[in-house]
């Protein structure tokens, strides 16, 4: 048994040949100079292990990258291996590492969003084109979805995004020095409390309302969690509310899956009505502290949520409110995933863990854990004030509910749009959408973002909610409406997904690393080998640790069962 256990352990001496007294520190050496550059830099932040990431996010914004001789002083400052910091500051795609030797990466970086919205609308034209007309000193890469893909194609300069990009607005905007993101007209604490904001919050806190009939209605809603997952969220409250405490809550903000905005969206324009939410499920469940989870991506929404939370501790709804602590991730689509997010939370690389223990059970910092999506939280208010049966009075095709579409592709008017849960796609384009794009007939669909399939026209009238589409291979997840037309194929959304999901793939397990890049390898050329890409997915969807390894076939497996003209054309070529 180790010494962890408690049991001592004899020591025997070691022969005389091992016993040379190390001459410096294992590792490398640190520098002074780096070290007190490091210490000015946290100033009087907490060095605890779990802010290693938010850390690693201060050393890139002042130096624009992260040299081997900061990591190795962040190391010491911390009390970690240094092998430990170099681990998590490689896993994520924002950290731009620097060794000793190598040059520096360019002060200024446009992210062009290579995403299939944002491929259909014109990105590799862009990714193409740029790199000539900005020159050495600007830094022009391809980045998975950025959150975006109703503004196709969307770029990022600096840390300001542009919509509808094109070569010479991407050019004016880089000459303009106009690197951050500031949305603006967004409903502030004082006109949300105007409004009759926090009322509901404070009359829980005063005992006008208890927790079981509060808990009650949001199971009479039938709200299901609205990150993708779609499990009861009253249910969900109940279940973490029966867990020891101290419990805690994590609020998940990284909608990194394709075609998915809408989180983003009502947070530029009314965070406080999540943030009441939040703080109601947080009474209700007994929470000692919150942990929010924002995708990096998100830079104007980050500043916006620290002014509106700055507001909030100051005029505090309640005494003894929660502490509410926000988290920045660093651009890893894996963090989606509950217990991943959980892992960066707490300062580590974001890598699924095995269950049980369920999340509800052993969370974060090893307590019972309520985690939510952002949109989910955003409707507790409104379902309180109004009721569960009102949420669940609405509905078509004899489904329940509202849902937020995220639509984009090849239709008039793209954006999020607040429609009854089992709406069919023709009736979403049309009624909601505008109809198609001028030039453009409807020809194919993913109901659920990259990992939730792609389906033919012809399918078109299959209610869009939980459940209704899993007898077809896919699912809605986030409701991620992405619209393809008889100008797009499904072939080329497959490949484009594909590839996506190999660069996101966390490469904890072998089915989805090596799966996602093989797959991906596989349906470039033009035949393709069914049978083999056949196993290869039932491969993946039973021995993968999480929901992208299990989820990432849906495309291929689409294009074999729907859309088998498209392979057979391709073959006779």
């Amino acid at each position: 048994m180790g010494a962890r256990s408690g049991v001592a352990i004899a020591s025997t001496p070691l022969p005389a040949t091992r016993q040379r007294k190390r001459e410096a520190p294992k590792g490398r050496t640190v520098d002074p100079a780096a070290l007190d550059e490091v210490r000015a830099l946290l100033g009087d932040a907490p060095r605890d292990r779990d802010q290693l990431i938010e850390h690693l996010h201060k050393l890139q914004d002042r130096f624009g990258h992260l040299s081997d001789r900061h990591l190795a002083a962040l190391a010491r400052e911390l009390r970690l291996a240094q092998t430990e910091v170099f681990e998590v500051a490689s896993f994520y795609h924002h950290f731009d590492i620097v060794k000793a030797g190598q040059a520096a990466p360019p002060a200024l970086t446009v992210r062009v969003c290579d995403g299939l919205s944002c491929e259909m609308a014109g990105a590799g034209e862009l990714l193409q084109r740029l790199p000539a007309l900005l020159g050495r000193e600007v830094r022009v890469v391809a980045a998975p979805c950025i959150g975006r893909c109703e503004q196709a194609p969307a770029v990022v300069v600096g840390q300001a995004p542009l919509a509808q990009a094109s070569v010479d607005t991407v050019v004016a905007q880089v000459k303009s020095g106009v690197t951050q993101d500031r949305p603006a007209g967004h409903i502030g604490l004082e006109a949300y409390v105007e409004q009759g904001g926090y009322r509901l919050l404070k009359q829980c806190i005063a005992g006008e309302r208890e927790v079981d009939p509060v808990i009650r209605a949001m199971e009479d809603s039938g709200l299901r969690g609205l990150g993708g997952a779609g499990f009861p969220a009253g249910r969900k409250w109940r279940i973490v509310r029966g867990e020891p405490a101290p419990r805690l809550m994590a609020v998940n903000i990284d909608e990194g899956e394709p075609g998915t905005f809408k989180d983003r969206y009502y947070l530029e324009r009314d965070p406080h009505r999540f943030l009441e939410g939040m703080l109601i499920a947080a009474w209700a469940v007994g929470i000692a502290r919150i942990y929010v989870y924002l995708r990096d991506e998100y830079h104007g929404c980050r500043a916006l949520l620290e002014q509106e939370l700055a507001a909030l501790r100051a005029n505090p709804p309640y005494p003894g409110m929660p502490e509410i602590v926000l988290r920045r991730g660093a651009g890893a689509y894996i963090c989606g995933e509950e217990s991943a997010m959980i892992e960066s939370i707490e300062g580590k690389r974001g890598m699924p863990r095995l269950r049980p223990p369920y999340v509800a059970q052993v969370g974060l910092f090893g307590r019972p854990t309520l985690e939510h999506n952002f949109e989910t939280l955003y409707w507790v208010r409104e379902i309180l004030e109004k009721g569960g049966a009102w949420f669940a009075s609405h509905g078509r095709h004899g489904r329940k509910g509202l849902r937020s579409f995220s639509v984009s592709g090849r239709v008039k008017q793209p954006g999020v749009k607040l429609a009854p849960a089992g709406i069919t796609i023709r009736e979403l384009i049309d009624e909601y959408c505008g109809g198609m794009a001028d030039g453009h007939t409807f020809y194919a669909y993913l109901p659920g973002g990259a990992s939730g399939g792609i389906l033919p026209a012809a399918m078109g009238d299959i209610p869009l909610d939980f459940d209704t589409l899993q007898p077809h291979g896919c699912f809605i997840g986030s409701a991620a409406v992405i619209v393809l037309s008889d100008q797009d194929s499904a072939v080329s959304a497959a490949r484009n997904l594909m590839r996506f999901f190999a660069h996101e793939s966390c490469g904890q397990c072998t089915p989805c690393r090596n799966g996602t890049a093989k797959a991906s390898t596989l349906i470039a050329g033009k035949a393709w080998d069914v049978p083999l890409l056949q196993d290869l997915s039932a491969v993946m969807r039973d021995a993968s640790i999480c929901g992208l390894g299990q989820a990432a076939p849906n495309p291929v497996d689409c294009v074999i069962k729907f859309f088998p003209h498209e392979l057979a054309a391709k073959e006779s070529r």
